[in-house]
């Protein structure tokens, strides 16, 4: 009998808890809050966060531009994190955990649906990078050898992906009808497979005292 393909959304929703838990930079995150589906290429990014409101979690601007609504189980998603395949294909379980991390530095401390002002690439340059991998370092002496057992799966995964990609604000009453809220209904889950390099141990090459 074929094995069954893990869900892999249950294993990304678990990882991100347990960094809320216990990394207190991430304390404001909640993983019940966050929609991660797998998406297309994009250049050479592993993942992609989009926010989904606008300041204070508000659907409107002031302009009057509403953002569309995604609700699953009838709960509201603030972002969506969309991993590409890189991500999937030729990444170590240490690099996707990375990628996870890198997408909820960009998260609002407010977590309202929007991104920190603060802490985009434009704004910190090669800063960037500097803040963010003591974060990682530090998370992967914490993370349970179970969960980084599970982002270094090789073979394939169910993963939610999108039937219908919600669209930008738009003016509510303008010349195009669009989709107002998303559901389950505009996803699915799809195969993805993960093909993740084997890592070498580094052999000890420290020199042992000898014995006269």
């Amino acid at each position: 009998m074929a094995r069954r393909r893990p869900n892999f959304n249950k294993t990304l929703r678990s990882l991100i808890q347990d960094i809320a838990a216990k990394m207190p930079e991430f304390g404001h995150v909640k993983a019940g809050r966050i929609l991660v589906v797998a998406g297309e290429a994009r250049r050479a990014s592993r993942g992609t966060v989009k926010p989904l409101c606008f300041r204070g979690g508000k659907s409107t601007d002031r302009t009057g531009r509403r953002k569309p609504i995604i609700r699953i189980r009838g709960k509201r998603m603030l972002y969506c994190v969309t991993l590409r395949p890189l991500f999937f294909r030729g990444s170590t379980a240490q690099a996707r955990v990375e990628t996870v991390i890198h997408e909820l530095f960009h998260l609002s401390r407010r977590f309202d649906g929007t991104l920190h002002a603060g802490r985009r690439h434009a704004v910190l340059g090669r800063n960037f990078s500097r803040k963010l991998k003591p974060l990682v370092r530090r998370y992967l002496k914490l993370c349970p050898p179970e969960l980084l057992a599970a982002m270094a799966h090789s073979g394939e995964v169910r993963i939610l992906q999108r039937l219908e990609r919600p669209g930008p604000a738009y003016h509510p009453g303008g010349p195009r009808r669009v989709r107002k809220i998303y559901s389950e209904e505009q996803l699915y889950f799809g195969v993805a497979r993960m093909v993740t390099p084997k890592v070498r141990l580094a052999r000890d090459t420290s020199t042992r005292s000898k014995v006269h």
